[in-house]
């Protein structure tokens, strides 16, 4: 006896696509931005993110505001919090700002790169009110194609691409930031 289930899969399995070979792409031929920066900047705020360009570290940490509950993932702006990875959701829904430095940014969509060894915890991303990225100006590559090169996505269990805060419109077709993660994100970029 057939199920409805069984006889679904069976004409999926049945009705299959041939294979075909993915595009060699030229990378050649993609898109080239005069000043990554100047590009990456211009994506990331006109998606309701901020960009900091420093010269140096001392000035992220001169800026760097003391919160409520701030997590710290980065050595070169001081002590890391400790005991972040064992931390659950309830002890970390109060959680205001987190500083997490990025492998790359993005020019072309304004994203950066961020490994969990960045995170040491893959909730404090979405969780966070403000989440606060630090990227090196010289680690902004064009396009993705470019980041994918360069990037290992099989390191580690999880890495993912963050551009600007949290924001949805799915109500109404009414902007929403913050709806389900970061309500800012800001990027440093030093020199």
């Amino acid at each position: 006896m057939s199920t409805s289930r069984n006889k679904i899969v069976a004409s999926i399995k049945e009705h299959q696509p041939e294979l075909v070979t993915l595009p060699v792409i030229d990378l050649s031929q993609v898109i080239t931005y005069a000043d990554t920066f100047k590009q990456f900047k211009n994506v990331l705020e006109s998606i309701g993110g901020k960009v900091i360009l420093v010269p140096n570290w001392e000035k992220v940490i001169e800026e760097k505001k003391s919160e409520n509950f701030t997590i710290n993932t980065v050595a070169e702006l001081g002590e890391i919090t400790s005991g972040i990875n064992k931390m659950t959701a309830t002890q970390l829904e109060n959680l205001e700002r987190i500083y997490v430095k990025g492998t790359l940014a993005v020019a072309e969509n304004g994203a950066v790169w961020v490994y969990e060894s960045q995170l040491l915890n893959r909730l404090t991303a979405f969780i966070c009110q403000h989440l606060v990225l630090i990227i090196n100006k010289k680690d902004i590559v064009n396009t993705l194609h470019q980041a994918y090169e360069k990037i290992e996505v099989n390191k580690e269990g999880f890495g993912l691409f963050i551009a600007g805060p949290s924001k949805t419109a799915d109500i109404e077709q009414s902007l929403v930031i913050g709806a389900h993660g970061a309500r800012s994100t800001t990027v440093y970029v030093i020199e």
